[in-house]
């Protein structure tokens, strides 16, 4: 097992970000998805620590981070809607100073366009890895109703966290309505999500008007100019590909990859089988 610490930054506006450090090598910081903080990539980030120095944080608002909601979902002051990504950006641009101002990014799902968004808001990324960033780029039923974001937040305003989070799976992630009620059979796993219920604005920010069925704007991104790799699993929905192949196209140097018998899921249950894939692309061999 590779050695860990545990240590804290500050971000721009006094927040605590804590992560974990582990391994020695070029850094890579883990970004995590909705729902989700470092437990979760904590099996990728020890595999990966075999090459890498490997920042495993968690988000604001997650774990031991800071937080600028309240319990109910509710934006404490000067957190307004529009400061979110900023925000999250921020987190991440305090991470690579302190690992020496630049490192390369891995996202999944909604924390793959936050890794995005950092690049192309200027980061000093050196390589991106994306795996399943949910964008909705046709009207075929993929993308959530138009009122997701809102029917979250008056779920949350009302204290509402477990139907908050069942809406989210069921609209967002497209898990049928069983599956949400057997995993709240599941006492762990269920206080776990609820648990993070307050931090789903944030990523519902992050997206954006991403998830609409529209084709992307190639300008939103083209600050991202760092060698890109989109991934997706071979068992995902159709709407994962297309997403994929359409960020693939936008961004400059960017390629697409199929890992065949993954699923959305591929991060915590099956580290092992994205392990190699990202050791290759994100290794310094590969410059």
């Amino acid at each position: 097992m590779p050695a860990t610490t545990t240590d804290t930054v500050i971000s721009r506006d006094g927040t605590e970000i804590a992560f974990e450090r582990l391994g020695a090598g070029p850094a890579v910081i883990l970004v995590s998805s909705a729902l989700a903080d470092r437990k979760d990539t904590a099996k990728l980030a020890t595999l990966l620590a075999a090459h890498f120095t490997v920042i495993n944080y968690d988000r604001r608002g997650r774990g031991a981070s800071g937080d600028n909601y309240d319990r109910r979902g509710r934006r404490a002051s000067g957190d307004a809607a529009e400061h979110v990504v900023e925000r999250e950006v921020q987190d991440l641009a305090a991470l690579m100073d302190h690992v020496g101002g630049s490192a390369s990014l891995f996202g999944s799902s909604s924390g793959a366009v936050l890794a995005l968004r950092a690049a192309a808001a200027g980061l000093s990324v050196d390589r991106l890895a994306l795996y399943e960033p949910p964008f909705a780029v046709s009207g075929d039923g993929f993308a959530p109703p138009e009122d997701f974001g809102r029917h979250i937040d008056a779920l949350l305003a009302r204290g509402r966290r477990g139907e908050a989070v069942k809406y989210f799976m069921t609209q967002a992630q497209g898990m049928p309505a069983f599956v949400v009620t057997m995993m709240r059979l599941m006492p762990g796993v269920w206080s776990g999500l609820t648990k993070l219920a307050h931090t789903l604005p944030y990523d519902i920010a992050v997206m954006g008007g991403t998830q609409q069925g529209r084709p992307l704007e190639a300008a939103e991104w083209a600050g991202a100019t760092a060698p890109a790799l989109v991934l997706t699993g071979g068992k995902s929905p159709a709407g994962f590909h297309d997403a994929a192949r359409a960020l693939a196209e936008a961004l400059p140097g960017a390629t697409h990859r199929t890992l065949p018998g993954l699923d959305h899921g591929a991060v915590m249950m099956a580290p092992k089988k994205l392990e190699p894939t990202l050791t290759e692309f994100l290794g310094p061999w590969r410059a």
